[in-house]
Parts: structure tokens; C-alpha cells; sequence
């Protein structure tokens, strides 16, 4: 007789047991899912509250909390300021930010977690969180200078109650919108921008990094990168592009690329504006060594060297315009970067390379453009600033130009600027090369009715030394075969004219044929108050070369001379003269005025 053989049922009961365990597991992570996802809402609603001090608060939606994935997904976050707490603080002189913000995210994916070191550490450890398509709203508002108790604590002191440490290998904000309003004009100015990435890496708060220098706002490096901005002007004159915008903290770098200031065509322009037209195009600007954390804490534009690579820009005068009636000393570069920068700045080194410039002005009689152009510009300015601290060690700005001068002769320039002088105290030398005379007729055309038929350019040089009212220095124009037409406003030769200038006022060479001195004048020049930077210049430049051609005083001395003081009665010639030049130019200028009116 057999006997029955136990079957062997041990897998099935460890399937069975198996089952059970992973069910029961399952409850078991469901329960905690809900019960973490409800306390994890708590602890960051207390750490704003506390590290805010209850000026903001943070009201997420649904959390969704995967343990064994480590993994938060929070879902309709909204972050709020506190504005009546806000108001109750200005009113008692207690210190509040300049600027509330408030922001909207519809998800936030949250990676990483390290939930064992929230219970147990109490540190938040995260690997990455990613903001997706958060819309932030400011608002700055003009405050009263802080009487009350500053909390002087940082950061991680505030949140230290909550964390002992919190740290997160990357925080990814993209395509974010942001709308800034400001309060502390006349009329509220809103800024909007579209297209905006920020990327922070190794945030860490703790009690060691709070003292590291290296960091920003804690982080590592932060990355911000702006794209396709645009903007009208209020009159509607002008759009605003800018293609690019990256910052890179780490690297103290900032790059902006494909900025353009376009006007709407200038017969439009002119018929709405009495202003000069301008337009823009630059390729790049890079600020290396820009230091972030001192415009953020101070407001302080610090910079060792900038950039501009490539671009163009057109300068239309409006032939419209109403004559300006203050002083034009506000146009002088060195008044401009002490009076008009909004805050301290200092560049080190500023380098422009491959620009090009036109300035264009309509004559009255011709009713034509005469366009004035310099192609392949490159430049380097040094020391920049409006810094007292700086300014008391070195008050001199310098520049270094070079450009072709109507696309045809090299022309080298070379400006300082005194940048604490009462008198605005300036000086510039430079040299024209070679070329032909002719070339300048698409300028002295419409501008002068005057036509080179021939004539050679030697060399073009100049030294001068100028404050906001006078310049004194030395031209010296050299050239042979000069011939000229003068003309009718439809550019028909005026022959009467055209046969007495050549016959009896100009010198067709400087150096006389048969000379080896040439003719070099002494130039003295007092600046009409109408008058701007380059104008100004333009005619001290002028009266030389008008003296060089003979039509003028000029005197027969060697080049290696030109730099002597000229004898006295010399000078009291040229400052009569001068100062009858002045009285001319004020004179047609209450003579446009009164036009104009």
C-alpha cells in the first residue's frame, strides 16, 4: 500500500506571503505619501514664512510624493506677498525691500529627495528642480531710508529653525514670463520680458556657505539667458530688439547680441519729431569681469573690460529741430559721465572693434543730405568712471581711435578727457593720411555748395587743447592742386564766384610751389553755448584748414615747430578773432531762434 507524499506547497506560500508583504507595502507607501506630502507642504510653508519674516507666503497645490522614486511633483504653486504686513512695516520705519514679487507655476518637478535626511538630519537634500513656465510679477516702490531694527541675519540663520543645511544640484527655471512695474516715477513704468531661462547650480545654505564670496545667492553659478526681447518707444518712433541676453555668475560674464534701435523711415520721423533720428545695429557686447555681486549689494557697475564687436550706427540731424537754447556743454563726454550715469560706474578697458558711423545733415538752401562716414572703427577707451574713490588716483580718461575716413584714408584720433576738471578740460590730436580731395564732395556738396574739381591731400594733422569754452592749438593741412567750383542750391557752378576763389583766395599748394615751409595754423576758438561736442571740434578743425588754404592768417613754419606758442600779438589776433566768430555764430543762431518761433 503507498503513502501519500506531502506536496510541496512552499512556493505558493511564498507567493502568497510575497503578496501580501508587497500589498501591505504598498498601503503602507500610500499612507506615507499622503502623510509626507502633507508635512513637506507644511515645512515649506514655514521656511517661507520664516525666511521672509511672514512678508511672503507659499500656498502649493496638490503634491504628489513618490518615496521609492524620491520624487515630488507640486502642482498650482502660488507665492504671495504680504501687503498689508508690507504697508504696516513702511509705516513704522521698519526695513522693507524696494521691490515685492509674486509668482504663479503650474508645475514644479522635484528630484532626488532625500526624505531620510529631512527626518533624521533635518537637512533638505534635493538633486534637481525644474520650474516649468513660471509667470513673476514685481513691483518697486519708493521707500522712506530705513529708523527702524535692521534683521541683520542671513539667509540660512532665518531658516536654520526648519534646516540645518539645504542644498540642490540644479534648479532649471524656463520660459518664464516676467512683468516689473515701477512705482517711484511720475507714472508707473512697466518692463515685460518673454523668453527668459534661468539655470542655478549647487545651491548650498548652511552654515559655511553663507561665508563663501565665491557663491551667488548661494549658488555656484547662476545662468540667465533672455531671448527675442522687444519694446516700442512710447512715442511710437522707435522698436527695440535685442536678439540675446546671457550672465553667467561664475564667470563674471555678461553677452548681448543682435541689438538693434530702428526708427520708422525719417520723412515720417522728422514730420512727428523734433529730434535727431538715430539708428543702431550692434552684433555683441561682452562686460568681462563683471562684478554681479557688487551691483547687487551696492549698485555698483564695476567692469575690467568691455566689448563692442561690430555694428553700425546713423546719426540724421532734423533739419525740424527746434534750436536748443541751454548750454550744449551736456553733450561733452566727460560732463555726460559725470553728470548722467544713474550710478556708480567703473570700466577699466572698453574695446570697440569694426564699427561704423554716419552722421547725415540736410542744407537748408541745397535741400539735400550730406552724409559723412567713418567705416572700420576700432577703438580702445581707458578708465571710465564717475568713482571719487577712483577719480582721486587717476582723473584722466583716454581714447585710442582708428577708422577709415570715408571709407578711403586712415584716420587716427586720440582724445583725454579730465574727468574732475570744473572746466570740462579736454585734448585731441590726430592725422588724416593720404588721399584724394575729391573723395569729400559728397559732403562738402550739400553742406558747403562747394565742388573739389582737383586736389591731393599730403597730410591732415592737428593737436589742440580745449575746456568747455575755448580751444587753442595747431592745424596743419597740407595739399597741391587745389581747385574748387562754387555752387548754386541746384549745383550749378557759380562761375563769378568759382574764378575769384581760385584766382584770389585760395592757395592751390600748401607748401607753395617752390616752398619747403609749409603754411600751419594757429587756431584759438571760443565755443558758442549752442554748440555741441562735435561741433565744436568740427569747427576748430575748419578754421584751420580755411587758414591753411589762405583763407585766413596762417603762418610759414616748419612741421617739427608747429607745437611753439605762437608770439603774443599773434594770439591777441586770433582771440579777436575768435571772439568775432562767437559774436557771428550767437547772432544766427537768435536769428534761427526767432525762425524757429
Amino acid at each position: 500500500m503507498e503513502t501519500n507524499k506531502p506536496k510541496r506547497r512552499w512556493p505558493q506560500v511564498l507567493l502568497i506571503t510575497g503578496s501580501v508583504i508587497l500589498v501591505v507595502g504598498c498601503v503602507i507607501a500610500i499612507f506615507i505619501n499622503g502623510y509626507l506630502a502633507s508635512k513637506l507642504s507644511k515645512k515649506l510653508q514655514a521656511a517661507v514664512l520664516q525666511g521672509s519674516d511672514s512678508l511672503y507666503s507659499i500656498e502649493p497645490g496638490n503634491v504628489k510624493l513618490s518615496i521609492l522614486q524620491g520624487k515630488a511633483t507640486v502642482y498650482d504653486i502660488q507665492l504671495k506677498p504680504n501687503l498689508s504686513l508690507y504697508r504696516e512695516k513702511q509705516k513704522r520705519n521698519v526695513q522693507v525691500p524696494n521691490t515685492l514679487y509674486s509668482l504663479q507655476v503650474q508645475r514644479v518637478i522635484i528630484t532626488g529627495v532625500k526624505l531620510s535626511d529631512i527626518y533624521f538630519k533635518n537637512e533638505l537634500n534635493i538633486d534637481k528642480i525644474m520650474v516649468e513656465q513660471p509667470e513673476i510679477t514685481s513691483g518697486t516702490y519708493a521707500n522712506q531710508p530705513d529708523t527702524g531694527r535692521k534683521d541683520k541675519r542671513t539667509l540660512y540663520q532665518k531658516i536654520s529653525g526648519t534646516f540645518r543645511a539645504v542644498s540642490v544640484g540644479g534648479i532649471i527655471l524656463s520660459n518664464i514670463r516676467l512683468k516689473s512695474t515701477n512705482y517711484t516715477g511720475k507714472k508707473p513704468l512697466v518692463t515685460s520680458f518673454k523668453d527668459l531661462d534661468i539655470i542655478g547650480n549647487d545651491l548650498l545654505i548652511s552654515k559655511d556657505s553663507q561665508q563663501d564670496t565665491s557663491r551667488f545667492l548661494f549658488f555656484k553659478d547662476v545662468n540667465t539667458t533672455l531671448r527675442n526681447y522687444t519694446s516700442r518707444s512710447a512715442d511710437g518712433l522707435y522698436t527695440f530688439k535685442v536678439k540675446q541676453v546671457s550672465l553667467s555668475t561664475q564667470h563674471q560674464k555678461l553677452s548681448v547680441s543682435g541689438i538693434d534701435l530702428m526708427p520708422v523711415p525719417y520723412p515720417e520721423f522728422f514730420q512727428k519729431s523734433k529730434k535727431d533720428r538715430f539708428k543702431l545695429h550692434l552684433q555683441n557686447i561682452t562686460l568681462h569681469n563683471f562684478d554681479i555681486s557688487a551691483y547687487r549689494s551696492t549698485q555698483i557697475v564695476s567692469v575690467e573690460k568691455a566689448v563692442i564687436d561690430t555694428g553700425v550706427m546713423e546719426l540724421y540731424s532734423n533739419y525740424n529741430g527746434t534750436p536748443k537754447t541751454t548750454d550744449r556743454l551736456v553733450t561733452f563726454p566727460n560732463w555726460a559721465v559725470r553728470k548722467l550715469l544713474p550710478m556708480p560706474v567703473n570700466v577699466d578697458t572698453l574695446i570697440i572693434k569694426q564699427m561704423a558711423f554716419t552722421y547725415a545733415e540736410r542744407n537748408g538752401k541745397s535741400k539735400k543730405f550730406g552724409l559723412l562716414k567713418f567705416t572700420d572703427i576700432n577703438g580702445r577707451f581707458g578708465n571710465i568712471t564717475n568713482r571719487k574713490s577712483l577719480l582721486q588716483k587717476n582723473p584722466i580718461c583716454t581714447a585710442n581711435i582708428s577708422s577709415l575716413f570715408l571709407g578711403k584714408a586712415k584716420f587716427n584720433l586720440h582724445f583725454t578727457f579730465n574727468l574732475t576738471d570744473a572746466n570740462y578740460s579736454y585734448s585731441y590730436k590726430g592725422r588724416l593720411a593720404p588721399v584724394n580731395l575729391t573723395t569729400v564732395n559728397p559732403v562738402l556738396m550739400p553742406l558747403a555748395m562747394v565742388k573739389i574739381n582737383k586736389g591731393q591731400l599730403t597730410s591732415f594733422n592737428f593737436n589742440v587743447n580745449s575746456t568747455q569754452k575755448t580751444s587753442k592749438g595747431t592745424v596743419s593741412f597740407l595739399y597741391k592742386d587745389l581747385n574748387v567750383d562754387v555752387l548754386r542750391p541746384d549745383y550749378t557752378k557759380n562761375t563769378l564766384i568759382s574764378t575769384l576763389a581760385n584766382t584770389f583766395v585760395l592757395k592751390h599748394d600748401n607748401p607753395d610751389d617752390g616752398s619747403r615751409t609749409p603754411r600751419l595754423a594757429n587756431v584759438i576758438y571760443i565755443r558758442p553755448a549752442s554748440f555741441p561736442f562735435f561741433k565744436t571740434i568740427w569747427h576748430v578743425l575748419l578754421n584751420g584748414i580755411k587758414n591753411c588754404a589762405g583763407i585766413g592768417p596762417a603762418q610759414e613754419k616748419k612741421l617739427e615747430a608747429s607745437e611753439h606758442i605762437a608770439d603774443k600779438k599773434e594770439q591777441d589776433k586770433l582771440l579777436k578773432k575768435a571772439k568775432e566768430e562767437k559774436e557771428k555764430e550767437d547772432k544766427k543762431f537768435k536769428e534761427k531762434l526767432k525762425k524757429k518761433n
